[in-house]
């Protein structure tokens, strides 16, 4: 029986997680895996990891983090829109569905279902759970010493800030998500979580301005979705909003997963529902 896989956060820039994936296999042949973001921070090794993945699953469906856009400083490499562009580029040569591509529908055990990654962003509208403003939040962060490298490495241009990247990204992908087959469910991947509620379980809570925005706190319903499944927050669980199941998926960095005794670190599968495999 073929089954709709998820892994996120897998960060092979470090050996433990490289070695990881280098590990992972399809359970049966039909197997597609979805990938929430933060494969890796290097061009490189994303292509490597993605390459892998491609050859070993039926299908493999991509949806960016903030690791894959960051481009280090003194480097040469395409920033903001045009290193997106660049890695899409990538997928496509390697057949790995992305954001940009038409949304694929699974037919297999729990479906059908119209599994649509998504690239959203953020726009620190969940700053509002420390501070009224932005800049208030960040001062805040600041202080905690909890900043988010993507204020140092994560480009917004030609946008002038990643909140406005955001909001063209939600402007765009919303009609998009309007216009999906009618009568078939969702499965929306993102690597942020679609609404607040899950990062309230953030150590520390001034670190949730980095992770979504408000925009979409409304879309499990607005698009009938039977799943949500984003990473990012490194805290793997599954939860429920309005009935709607959400699975964050996260590997995360080694000294997190290893450490780890109440879930074992593995694709998590989505449809049919299960737990980690």
């Amino acid at each position: 029986m073929a089954t709709l896989f998820a892994i996120s956060d897998l960060h092979v820039d470090h050996a433990e997680n490289r070695r990881f994936v280098e590990a992972l296999r399809p359970r049966a042949d039909g197997d597609w895996l979805i990938l929430c973001g933060d494969v890796a921070e290097s061009i490189a090794d994303f292509e490597w990891a993605l390459a892998l993945l491609a050859d070993r699953f039926a299908k493999v469906l991509w949806a960016p983090g903030n690791h894959e856009l960051l481009t280090q400083r003194g480097s040469e490499e395409a920033r903001g829109e045009a290193r997106y562009r660049r890695l899409v580029e990538i997928c496509r040569r390697l057949g790995v569905l992305t954001p940009e591509d038409p949304y694929p529908v699974w037919e297999g055990t729990g479906g059908p279902a119209t599994v649509a990654p998504l690239f959203l962003l953020y726009d620190y509208s969940f700053g509002l759970n420390v501070a009224p403003t932005k800049a208030e939040a960040l001062r805040l962060a600041h202080d905690a010493g909890v900043v988010c490298v993507d204020e140092f490495l994560l480009h917004p241009d030609p946008y002038p800030s990643r909140e406005e990247w955001c909001r063209a990204r939600v402007r765009e992908t919303e009609p998009r998500l309007a216009g999906r087959p009618a009568g078939i469910p969702t499965v929306l991947v993102n690597h942020f979580p679609l609404l607040a509620g899950p990062t309230r379980l953030l150590r520390h809570p001034e670190f949730a301005q980095w992770c979504g925005t408000t925009l979409t706190a409304d879309w499990h319903r607005r698009f009938d979705a039977t799943a949500v499944v984003y990473g990012h927050l490194h805290i793997p669980l599954t939860s429920w909003y309005d009935g709607v199941r959400f699975e964050e998926v996260s590997l995360g960095y080694p000294r997190e997963w290893a450490r780890r005794s109440w879930i074992q670190p593995g694709m998590r599968a989505i449809l049919p529902e299960g737990g980690a495999a």
